[in-house]
């Protein structure tokens, strides 16, 4: 997955922005403010933190060892760093749908409803 596409996959999802709160070239993706995605699109090689479940994160961490890593500059429970080339396209967009899905899910029921009808 180019750096592109990742940024096209991000965006893709209901009520997406990308924002550079931190630096100019650390994008973050958020769906209605709040963060699902976080990566240096330059960055060689291509990484993406993203939040996951923690009996999750500890099980890829150990199934994908050095390729999926505790988030950096993150709480390392609930988030992962991502090396996207090394990784198959189809489970990146996975774990990103995922850590989307888990940020929506933590919103209030009236924002939830508001994406539903988006």
């Amino acid at each position: 997955m180019t750096p592109q596409e990742l940024r096209a996959l991000c965006l893709s999802f209901n009520a997406t922005v990308e924002d550079f709160p931190f630096t100019p070239q650390t994008s973050v993706f958020k769906v209605l403010g709040k963060m699902f995605a976080l990566s240096h699109l330059d960055g060689q090689p291509l990484t993406v933190n993203l939040k996951c479940d923690p009996e999750d994160a500890i099980r890829l961490r150990r199934e994908h060892e050095g390729l999926i890593v505790p988030g950096w500059h993150m709480n390392k429970r609930h988030w992962n760093t991502v090396t996207v080339a090394e990784l198959p396209d189809r489970m990146v967009k996975e774990l990103v749908e995922d850590s989307y899905d888990l940020v929506v899910a933590g919103l209030p029921r009236a924002e939830r409803l508001r994406l539903d009808r988006a």
